[in-house]
């Protein structure tokens, strides 16, 4: 008799102290969020695993029907025992609110390891970015649920712990805040030019 084979899910590239990019979609593209008292939610529940098991959230953007977090953890396990805690937490709260069972998301979320010192400032622009290259506002400044209002505006986010390399931006917040506006400026720009018709 022939035996079955599965492929063992591959490894996740943790590596204590460097920044990660996380994606979660919901199952089918379906939304994740349909009201503000969702996304609250999910940045409490986020706020309270990171703390949990010492992860920093250094940007996040919740869409409509996925998640980008930038994220560093203190331990190999750091990052998995959060994601998991808050999916479980989630998952419980938008079934019960909504009236729904079932899965919410689309298996495991993705990571990626990020290059700090070339790429890091990139990708909190990616995710900031999210709901200008959707269509959802013109410019990041207008979307509540980014880290962007941190980040850029000055806007009191607890969740939100900065990376050295933002904080080496400038000496003070403003114009660490001044400088992100500055590189965001630029980008969105070139959305819009590349971007017509």
């Amino acid at each position: 008799m022939e035996k079955e084979f599965q492929m063992a899910r591959l490894p996740r590239p943790y590596l204590p102290g460097c920044a990660q990019h996380l994606i979660q979609r919901g199952n089918n593209r379906t939304a994740c969020f349909h009201d503000d008292t969702d996304h609250s939610a999910y940045l409490a529940f986020l706020k309270d695993a990171a703390e949990q098991y010492r992860v920093s959230i250094h940007a996040f953007v919740l869409m409509t029907n996925h998640v980008h977090l930038l994220a560093t953890p203190q331990s190999e396990t750091g990052v998995s025992r959060m994601m998991q805690a808050l999916g479980r937490r989630y998952v419980r709260y938008f079934n019960h609110v909504h009236g729904r069972t079932g899965t919410l998301w689309e298996g495991r979320y993705r990571s990626t390891v990020v290059d700090t010192e070339t790429y890091l400032l990139t990708v909190y622009r990616y995710i900031e970015l999210n709901p200008v290259r959707a269509g959802m506002v013109e410019h990041a400044s207008e979307y509540p649920w980014s880290s962007y209002q941190y980040n850029a505006v000055g806007k009191a986010i607890q969740l939100v712990s900065p990376h050295p390399q933002y904080l080496a931006l400038g000496c003070k917040p403003a114009e660490r805040q001044a400088q992100c506006k500055r590189s965001f400026h630029d980008v969105v720009d070139l959305l819009h030019v590349t971007e017509r018709p």
